[in-house]
């Protein structure tokens, strides 16, 4: 008998379709003493109360099914044998650094991975996994590039890990845009306070002195800079649950008069973050942001909000502005689209990933580039083959919120080509 807590199944409201329930799984970190992404799960369960309201996917009620993955490989594993247990035809919007841990599992039972959170190689590999973003490597990447034109030096502090190792090398691949590259600074994922690790970074990225504080100053765009007055350095914490220790570690430096700003990626910076440390008022007023999705406030996440209104019942693990939480979204369109897609009343995994191989195209609302999964449409780099959506956003904090710094898109199908060639 399996044990493992934090698992839940929510059939959903309403009498559902009349074809036979479609059982999927969902898992994510919860309650643990590193990233936690409790939003994932709640959005799951959220998604299958609205759509078994409606009368379920065509024709189908959905159950979902959650689990803890507690942020170790023993969990990841458990979650996926979880998934071959109740019969899951697919597993959708997960988080988990650990894909050499559940995805062998997944293949063997031929369960597609449908819309993970992008934070570990192997979604990006494994003839099973269907991303719907371009994971931490595009995050990185595009980091790069919106930072390249607007600091003059880049400290990136990140975690002491294999997940991490490749970090320094995208970020890179982007500052190449503007000959700069980025020092190296490694912390422990898991401390409870960064002072060291925060006075060197602001040492390796800091200038000249004059107008200091990590939200001073303009908001360039990318590749901006009059040359009239030196660039500031840039910080770049990529630490995940963890970036706001750092940070909150980086506020409490005496001041030296060094011009440092401060950046990260989504999923290690999020709304709730800048509102829990401060707002306009905080250490990340100023901050550069690189997200894959539009900014919360955007009108065409107005679907999902309502849906997170009518049927999360006050569940405060589901924020909108949460990119787990839009990431289950978006992987949650998709398994929809692929089932009602099917002209067969039998939903198994193996027509769901038949269905995805051979080109089924998803629309999200303009929230990502329609989505395609057969040969020609990955982008076909050796370290992340299975891409297909190489988008990202650049973002700024200003008057608290995390808003738009350019309103198209971009994309960093080149720049991550040339990590991989450099």
């Amino acid at each position: 008998m399996l044990l493992i807590t934090g698992c839940g199944v929510v059939p959903g409201g309403g009498s559902g379709g009349s074809g036979e329930p479609v059982t999927v799984l969902t898992f994510a970190p919860e309650k643990t003493g590193a990233t936690n992404m409790p939003g994932m799960n709640a959005m799951a369960d959220t998604y299958a109360r609205w759509v078994n309201a409606r009368g379920g996917v065509g024709g189908h009620r959905l159950r979902v099914v959650t689990c803890n993955e507690r942020n170790t490989a023993q969990g990841a594993s458990a979650c996926a044998r979880r998934a071959v247990e109740e019969g899951a035809v697919a597993v959708v919007g997960s988080y988990s650094q650990h894909g050499d841990a559940f995805l062998p599992t997944l293949e063997a039972a031929g369960i597609p991975f449908i819309g993970g959170f992008g934070i570990s190689d192997e979604e990006f590999s494994s003839y099973l996994s269907f991303p719907v973003n371009g994971g931490q490597p595009a995050l990185l990447a595009g980091h790069g590039l919106q930072l390249a034109g607007v600091c003059d030096r880049v400290a990136l502090v990140r975690p002491d890990s294999a997940a991490g190792d490749q970090l320094p090398e995208l970020l890179n691949a982007g500052l190449a845009a503007a000959g700069n590259s980025t020092a190296d600074v490694l912390a422990r994922e898991d401390a409870t306070d960064y002072t060291g690790v925060a006075s060197r970074a602001r040492t390796e990225a800091g200038t000249a002195s004059g107008d200091a504080g990590p939200g001073s100053g303009p908001d360039p765009g990318p590749g901006s800079g009059s040359g009239e007055e030196p660039r500031p350095g840039c910080v770049t914490a990529a630490l995940g649950e963890r970036t706001e220790t750092f940070f909150d570690s980086f506020r409490r430096l005496p001041e030296d008069g060094s011009r440092v700003r401060v950046s990260s990626v989504i999923g290690s910076v999020g709304q709730s973050l800048i509102d829990r440390t401060g707002g306009r008022g905080g250490p990340l007023e100023g901050a550069f942001i690189t997200g894959w999705y539009p900014a919360a406030g955007d009108s065409r996440w107005a679907e999902m909000r309502q849906v997170i209104a009518d049927h999360a019942f006050a569940d405060n693990r589901v924020d909108p502005a949460d990119a787990g939480v839009q990431t289950t979204w978006i992987a949650y369109t998709v398994l929809a689209s692929v089932i009602e897609s099917l002209d067969t009343d039998e939903i198994t995994s193996r027509k769901i990933t038949q269905a995805l191989d051979e080109g089924v195209r998803v629309t999200t609302g303009g929230l990502t580039p329609e989505l395609r999964w057969e040969h020609e449409d990955m982008l076909g780099i050796p370290d992340f083959p299975r891409i297909v959506n190489p988008r990202v956003t650049f973002q700024v904090v200003r008057e608290g919120r995390l808003v738009a710094q350019r309103e198209d898109s971009v994309d960093v199908t080149e720049t991550l080509s040339g990590s991989v060639a450099d």
